[in-house]
């Protein structure tokens, strides 16, 4: 029978909003029918230029949009919590850009407004939903390369602007925040529980943000991953997973534009050819589904406290120059 369209609403005018708009496009469970900014013609030219039918002048005037299903929250990193409580306050299903916070308690506040309200809250990994990710996931349960040792996940580029919001500390900007989660998130995938402890080393740009973050996470079984990311290095995007029989290597884990497994064993070299999908399109199915009642959303609740988890510990090692506990 299929799930019932979701009516989806976007808050602000964001360029990553872009990115869900075309996702909507190539699947039947979304649509996107309003969108909001704190500058009515900026919405305006937002909803014309995407064939949006309504736009709001203000974030509060969506809220209240009784059209509207759920709102998608592409806001400042600072602003998420905030943004995504009142959301779900007006009655609407929530999918709130990563990362949620940098705060577990403020994660955990957040999924507590869902679960009284009954509605779904989810966070934004869009990575997740792609079927390179799945795949990697049946060939490490297949013990395609032993047990897993030892994981090294990065993700970097060149901010080449002076005024941005990943580099503004009021907004909770920086490298780890930006892309640096990708990283977390790829470690606690791969490993598939939570690490113990985190050890991070930060360089610190004239704003007050980690431009750089290099870090290593203890997980239990005596696995270790290191994870590295940055706002003013080339581009990388890299996941490697390296196990008593072998490696695994992505060469677009995050994006997953270009998906590919390589899978290595001594002198022999497998290469996993993996469909090109739409991580946004499915994304917003999966929500679909969870909204329609067919299963849970793949990103709930435990997943966002963790990754708050280790995002804070790291910050913590950073600041106090030692190796801090998670959770």
């Amino acid at each position: 029978m299929g799930v019932a369209p979701v009516r989806w609403g976007i808050l602000s005018t964001a360029r990553i909003g872009h990115r869900l708009v075309e996702g909507a496009a190539n699947t039947h469970t979304a649509e996107i029918v309003a969108v909001a900014s704190r500058d009515a013609a900026r919405a305006r030219a937002f909803a014309d230029g995407h064939g949006i039918a309504r736009a709001h002048g203000s974030y509060d005037a969506l809220l209240a949009d009784p059209e509207v299903d759920a709102v998608y929250v592409p806001l400042p990193n600072s602003m998420h919590v905030e943004w995504t409580k009142r959301a779900l306050e007006a009655g609407k299903h929530v999918l709130c850009e990563k990362p949620m916070d940098r705060r577990p308690a403020q994660v955990e506040r957040a999924f507590a407004v869902a679960q009284k309200a009954g509605l779904i809250l989810s966070e934004a990994f869009m990575w997740r939903h792609n079927p390179q990710t799945a795949r990697l996931r049946e060939l490490l349960d297949d013990g395609a390369i032993g047990e897993v040792r030892l994981v090294r996940a990065a993700f970097s580029f060149m901010l080449d602007r002076e005024v941005d919001v990943r580099l503004d500390p009021a907004l909770h900007g920086g490298a780890l925040m930006d892309v640096g989660c990708y990283a977390v998130s790829g470690a606690r995938f791969v490993v598939g529980s939570e690490p113990l402890r985190a050890t991070a080393e930060v360089v610190t740009g004239p704003t007050g943000v980690d431009m750089r973050l290099t870090a290593m996470l203890r997980f239990g079984g005596d696995v270790v991953a290191t994870i590295d990311c940055g706002l003013d290095l080339t581009s990388r995007s890299e996941l490697e997973v390296a196990g008593t029989q072998g490696r695994i290597v992505l060469r677009d884990p995050w994006h997953c534009v270009e998906p590919g497994i390589v899978v290595e064993r001594g002198y022999e070299r497998e290469v996993v050819d993996v469909a090109v999908a739409d991580s946004y399109a499915l994304e917003l199915a999966d929500m679909a589904a969870a909204i329609g009642g067919e299963r849970e959303p793949l990103l709930g609740r435990a997943d966002a406290v963790g990754q708050a988890r280790v995002i804070q510990a790291l910050y913590r090692s950073a600041r106090e120059g030692y190796a801090a506990p998670v959770g």
